[in-house]
């Protein structure tokens, strides 16, 4: 039996879709990507651009995979049943609650052979506890937390993954030395609202965490894929202070640099707020890569608050902005503001905004030119080694030697080449 997986949207979605997998090939499954007995659809509806994908991914899929039970999971799932259930060629539909079950839920429509519709409320739900044996033996992903309760005016996320729910720390644990005992160097935590992990659980937070996850012997780096301002307290600055383990790299999303617009998001922060924490930071981590996200033409969003939020990522010298035009979602308060911003105009302010963090990406490079750094190579591609060091820097590494992949190798910095730092071994 051979079975297909589509994924759109987060590496939380990224993670599930490679849980599903797995247990896919612990009941006798192979993956294909072409005429497989099953096919599964993991969705994302951040946006309705991200809807409109996740509708044509199922489309596509049908159309490949003449023959298959068609899986149909994720967050457009969980708040749009019937527009997924009624697309033509689709067998089981279910939510954000339950994908680990997939494989079971085939057996029972290929044994009874009636469409499975199961979408379950998420309030009452507790963590769906999901854990990964292999990833790619340098960085492996753990979801430690799932669903968000900050209710920006632009996001469907609370409604599409529920109240705040955490994974048991015994069970991270376990998770993290099984992953490290197959040989992966670097463990990336993720969730939807990462760093909110253990506010549903007694005597928990997300430093405590940390804090127990730096003592795992065999760790090389820790890495936070995404945490907002307001997240990293004092006790993680600390621990950052204190351990190289965690990595000298963060993604703080800022989302605008005008306080105005902020506002309007209603996000949880001014930016003297956000300001004073990347100095909390940087006073600790000096040299620490902090990038974003940023998004522009929300509505109200006139030229002049552009230009402050120009001026104010060039201010807090983010080393990558991920520039994303506002995107309209029904459902949303935004979606219903006035003034809403016309789309040519957001595409000159993403052009603008991209050219900026290719310079301030440029800029942050040139200060590791000619230092020599740790890097894990990923893959070996034309002779060239090719990872990233603890700060994210993609480096290439010309070699015949391939047996040094997935090694944590000495490497000098030597010149910039498109999207890569070139690098020699030392």
């Amino acid at each position: 039996m051979l079975v297909s997986i589509y994924t759109l949207g987060c590496k939380v979605n990224t993670y599930e879709s490679n849980v599903i997998l797995e247990q896919f090939k612990k009941a006798g499954y192979e993956q294909t990507t072409l005429n497989a007995d099953v096919a599964v659809i993991n969705t994302c509806t951040v946006t309705n651009t991200a809807s409109k994908k996740s509708i044509k991914m199922i489309h596509q899929a049908i159309r490949k995979n003449p023959n298959a039970v068609i899986v149909v999971c994720g967050c457009m799932s969980q708040v749009a049943k019937e527009e997924v259930q009624n697309i033509d060629g689709v067998h089981i539909v279910i939510g954000n609650y339950g994908k680990s079950m997939i494989p079971k839920l085939v057996a029972e429509y290929l044994k009874e052979h009636k469409p499975i519709i199961d979408i379950r409320s998420l309030e009452q739900k507790e963590f769906e506890c999901m854990r990964l044996e292999n990833f790619n033996r340098t960085r492996a992903f753990i979801k430690i937390q799932d669903g968000c309760e900050n209710f920006c005016s632009y996001c469907i996320i609370p409604y599409a993954r529920g109240h705040v729910r955490s994974k048991k720390k015994s069970e991270i644990l376990e998770e993290a030395k099984n992953l490290i005992a197959n040989g992966h160097h670097e463990i990336v935590l993720t969730g939807i609202h990462t760093g909110h992990y253990g506010s549903d659980l007694k005597n928990e937070n997300f430093a405590s965490l940390l804090r127990d996850l730096l003592t795992l012997k065999g760790l090389e780096r820790l890495r936070i894929s995404s945490i907002e301002m307001n997240e990293i307290t004092d006790e993680v600055i600390e621990l950052m202070k204190n351990h190289s383990i965690l990595v000298d790299h963060m993604h703080i999303p800022l989302q605008s640099g005008c306080d105005k617009i902020l506002k309007l998001m209603n996000r949880k922060y001014d930016l003297k707020e956000f300001e004073q924490k990347l100095n909390d930071i940087r006073a600790v981590r000096p040299k620490i890569s902090i990038t974003t996200d940023v998004i522009v033409g929300f509505p109200n969003e006139t030229e002049s608050d552009f230009q402050e939020t120009i001026r104010t990522v060039k201010k807090f010298k983010f080393s990558k902005i991920h520039v994303f035009p506002y995107s309209r979602r029904k459902g949303t308060v935004a979606d219903s503001m006035d003034d809403q911003v016309d789309e040519r105009i957001k595409k000159e302010r993403t052009k603008k905004l991209i050219a900026i963090s290719e310079q301030l990406e440029h800029d942050y490079w040139k200060l590791f030119l000619n230092r020599t750094v740790e890097v894990i190579p990923e893959v070996y591609k034309n002779e060239n080694l090719i990872g990233h060091t603890g700060n994210y820097l993609l480096v290439k590494i010309p070699t015949q030697d391939d047996k040094l992949l997935h090694q944590t190798v000495m490497v000098k910095l030597i010149d910039m080449e498109g999207i890569y730092m070139i690098g020699k071994l030392v």
